[in-house]
């Protein structure tokens, strides 16, 4: 019950545990792995801090690192906030681990889309509707060869599977969604125009993916 915060909480620890939760939403993986590699990823290829600019400029391994730290963390702030003060803590440091993520202020308040760290959040919170949104992420992808056309179908259908699984998160959701839409809007502007690179991948030295598009043109930008 939302009662039980105010009754049963120590406020200390709720908000201690929101404040850990930003925490760990600003370690950025893309930061971390592209520092140890001698690059600054916010002035390679997109300039996003995420998985897709780190495994175009680096490669598989470092994109698979990125993308573990990132969903890592979002998983640990909401068992850290549920272990500290219960469910409705747990829910809010969803929110709080992805403010930061993508407004770090380690990092200027400049940070990635959040897509991954609210699917590793997500996970701690409710696996069903984790894995459920990751299923319509991939469909997304593999259907119509976008990396961001996979977080914009996420996103438009996490309300959805909140409102049937975890219906108590449904504010939540549509809160995370439409930031989602938001990191995402110029991409979906470049989807509208049929100017939104797709992808392929590639085997060779790089394993990464490859644009229809040149990286280095505006249609690269802020992916």
């Amino acid at each position: 019950m939302m009662t039980s915060i105010y009754t049963d909480s120590n406020w200390l620890l709720f908000i201690l545990a929101l404040v850990i939760a930003y925490a760990l939403g600003d370690l950025s993986g893309a930061q971390i792995i592209s520092r140890t590699q001698g690059v600054d990823i916010k002035k390679q290829g997109s300039g996003n801090a995420g998985t897709t600019n780190v495994l175009r400029v680096l490669g598989i391994k470092s994109a698979a690192g990125t993308l573990a730290i990132d969903v890592l963390k979002g998983t640990a702030a909401v068992m850290i906030g549920n272990v500290m003060a219960g469910h409705w803590c747990a829910m809010l440091c969803v929110l709080a681990v992805t403010a930061g993520h993508v407004w770090p202020a380690a990092f200027k308040f400049k940070g990635g889309k959040g897509v991954a760290t609210i699917f590793g959040a997500t996970l701690g919170l409710n696996w069903k509707v984790a894995l459920l949104a990751l299923l319509l992420v991939v469909i997304g992808v593999l259907v119509f060869r976008m990396m961001s056309m996979g977080s914009v179908v996420g996103a438009l259908t996490f309300p959805f599977l909140t409102w049937y699984f975890q219906p108590d998160f449904l504010v939540f959701s549509v809160i995370l969604a439409i930031l989602v839409l938001c990191k995402h809007s110029s991409n979906i502007k470049r989807m509208l125009a049929g100017e939104e690179p797709h992808i392929r991948f590639k085997r060779g030295p790089e394993d990464g993916v490859k644009d229809n598009h040149d990286e280095d043109g505006p249609e690269g930008k802020d992916r």
